[in-house]
């Protein structure tokens, strides 16, 4: 691993944030782009079955997506409020659930099941569709929560599947305007995860500017560059990259707070995908790890626990 040295990047003096467009949130066929960048990652890569069965993955999620029934949504009195108080309108621990993410979850199963799974994806497929609405219910609630300790390595893709699209439902379902930032600038505005990654853009108004995407809904929002997601510390601020890469895939660590967030540089390929290309750069993860950084952010769609 290389640690590079700490220089002024562009971007690092940026438009002022008035001028900035602040918040994306995800385009309708989300999942299919994220099935599509999958399919191609896994050709040749070291987790090239894990990537094609997230691509199967991602294609049922696309299919619940379109097929995905009516929910409840916050009403304008909300909206306004959750704006003025700088807090996310859709927060994830405490948006109350509609039953929907479960027939979500059902259908993503279903569509599984016709999958080539190997036999503790096909047990994991079978006892989700079992299981009882208290026990979903308390998956998802660990998952949101970040907790992922009891959580089946199996399981956790399903079911963090169904959450996903559950709120980019939602999400989509709503306007920009209907967002207001975040009191804290590294957790999502829209339903106050934690981002996955973060994204350098490339061309247009927003070139060289960085965006964190969620883990949870996709949206991405803007961030200055060179600053901590987590504690915003602009000291100490290295940047990392694998050995041999063409450095479209750094990882951004903050020496405040021991934390580390990848960050994803269009202008170098402009293809990539933050779920997917986060899970196909898992190497970067284990050599942060090994110099004893802590990952701010999580990948719903891999168990941190999980063997590399």
């Amino acid at each position: 691993m290389n640690a590079e040295v700490r220089i002024l990047e562009p971007g690092q003096l940026e438009t002022p944030l008035g001028e900035i467009r602040f918040l994306f949130l995800p385009p309708g066929n989300t999942f299919a782009c994220r099935a599509e960048r999958l399919r191609f990652l896994s050709k040749g890569h070291p987790l090239g079955d894990y990537l094609a069965f997230l691509a199967q993955l991602a294609n049922a999620q696309q299919d619940a997506l379109n097929r995905f029934p009516s929910t409840p949504l916050p009403d304008t009195k909300e909206q306004a409020l959750c704006r003025k108080q700088g807090t996310p309108l859709l927060a994830a621990r405490s948006w109350p659930r509609n039953p929907a993410w479960r027939a979500g979850l059902k259908m993503i199963l279903q569509q599984m099941r016709e999958v080539a799974l190997p036999p503790a994806g096909n047990v994991a497929v079978d006892g989700l569709m079992q299981a009882n609405e208290t026990r979903l219910d308390e998956t998802a609630d660990r998952i949101v929560a970040g907790d992922f300790a009891d959580i089946s390595p199996q399981e956790l893709p399903f079911v963090a599947a169904a959450l996903q699209v559950y709120w980019v439902h939602m999400t989509s379902s709503l306007g920009e305007e209907t967002f207001g930032r975040s009191e804290q600038g590294g957790i999502c505005p829209v339903c106050g995860s934690f981002p996955t990654v973060g994204i350098v853009k490339s061309g247009g108004a927003e070139q060289g500017l960085r965006y964190l995407s969620c883990s949870l809904c996709s949206s991405q929002w803007h961030m200055v560059r060179v600053k901590c997601s987590i504690c915003e510390s602009t000291r100490g601020i290295d940047y990392h990259i694998l050995e041999g890469s063409n450095g479209a895939v750094k990882a951004e660590s903050c020496d405040d707070c021991n934390s580390y967030l990848k960050l994803l540089y269009l202008g170098k390929d402009p293809q990539m995908e933050a779920t997917a290309d986060d899970l196909a750069t898992l190497g970067l993860d284990m050599l942060m790890n090994e110099a004893g950084k802590i990952r701010s952010g999580p990948n719903l769609l891999f168990h941190p626990g999980r063997p590399h």
